[in-house]
């Protein structure tokens, strides 16, 4: 009994004394984030300190233990089957989606892809990076004129707008969390005068598309990030598909470690709370562990440098407006905060650029699959 309660004892020592060198080191990052906010650090050592806790995510991620590897990997993949579609939906989209268009139409390329572009040739520019992954996506999704095709989670409308203009005898059904996104795609679409284009405002969890089971190709870029449980979406999407038809997806991969969530448990997740709330990050493999209504046909893996490549554009574009940006955040988040966010988009950009640049890319990148209706 007295070494049952000197053990007891022993823990409840050891678990205070994480518990005040969590509350420390939280203190801390927290004062840190404060100078930071102030706009007065040097990039090389946000991203010295970005680097560091890259590699503790990286080691926390990747168990070297097989054993230990699979049965995480398992336990995750059975969690999201009991999980509804996606959660804090409303909170992603407050943090990304209404921020006004005219921020991104300043930090954006001309097609206003936000998500991976793809750059094949040294010295490209951000525009055509952006078509190089549209033009590859339409290829990887076996698109072709005449289609009916549903894209979830468009964006600004990047290729749903591209694919409207490729394929004019298609039929394009698009859908978008955010009223800013329709409202910008629509305007586009009116001023390029595609008239096979339709935008539906909806959140993905409640969505029914209005064609029922009528499509050709679904189609999705950076969507299913915000997701939960691909075992019920994929379900669905599958109801959704003609026989003999594709689901294409695009969404960024650990590719060398286990998927997480992103969820808020110390001051280092400041991504999560002012990002990326709800968010997943997918192993490359996770997909593949839903395939009851839809099966693999192709996968592909993109090196993260090139989402890297993108993210340093986009901070670039970001830094080069900042005397308009300032104002617009003023009005976004009151003022008195546009500094401090600026800053923070500015760590947003540089947080995901290292993050994907990692490892020489070979850790986190892109993912793209293509699976085919079961009939």
């Amino acid at each position: 009994t007295s070494c049952n309660c000197e053990g007891r004892s022993s823990l409840l020592t050891m678990e205070k004394k994480e518990g005040l060198l969590s509350s420390a080191y939280n203190a801390a990052f927290r004062q840190v984030l404060g100078v930071v906010e102030r706009d007065i650090v040097p990039d090389f050592m946000i991203r010295r300190g970005i680097r560091y806790l890259l590699s503790k995510r990286a080691a926390t991620s990747s168990p070297k233990d097989g054993t230990e590897f699979y049965e995480k990997l398992q336990d995750f993949v059975e969690e999201l089957k009991e999980m509804p579609v996606a959660v804090q939906t409303d909170a992603a989209n407050e943090q990304h989606y209404e921020v006004p268009t005219e921020y991104f139409t300043d930090v954006l390329g001309k097609y206003r892809k936000y998500s991976c572009c793809l750059y094949t040739r040294k010295g490209m520019s951000l525009e055509d990076a952006e078509v190089e992954m549209l033009q590859v996506c339409c290829e990887r999704a076996k698109l072709c004129d005449g289609q009916s095709i549903l894209e979830l989670g468009c964006g600004w409308g990047s290729l749903s707008l591209y694919m409207a203009e490729k394929y004019p005898k298609s039929t394009i059904t698009a859908v978008s969390n955010s009223k800013t996104q329709k409202k910008y795609i629509d305007e586009m679409a009116e001023k390029k005068k595609l008239k096979n284009l339709t935008v539906i405002t909806a959140d993905v969890v409640h969505f029914s598309p209005p064609r029922g089971s009528n499509y050709d190709r679904v189609v999705s870029v950076e969507m299913f990030e915000h997701m939960k449980n691909y075992k019920e979406l994929l379900r669905r999407i599958s109801t959704w598909l003609k026989p003999g038809g594709y689901l294409f997806v695009h969404i960024f991969v650990h590719r060398l470690g286990l998927p997480y969530h992103y969820v808020v448990e110390s001051e280092e997740d400041w991504m999560t709370k002012y990002f990326f709330a709800g968010g997943t990050m997918p192993s490359s493999d996770l997909l593949l562990h839903f395939q009851d209504d839809l099966s693999i046909e192709k996968q592909w893996y993109i090196n993260g440098n090139h989402y890297s490549k993108t993210l340093e554009d986009w901070l670039v574009r970001h830094d080069t407006s900042k005397s308009k940006i300032l104002p617009l955040f003023e009005k976004t988040y009151g003022k008195g905060q546009e500094v401090k966010w600026f800053v923070y988009w500015r760590l947003f950009y540089l947080a995901c650029s290292e993050l994907f640049a990692y490892d020489r890319g070979e850790r986190w990148g892109v993912g793209h699959y293509l699976f085919k209706r079961r009939d």
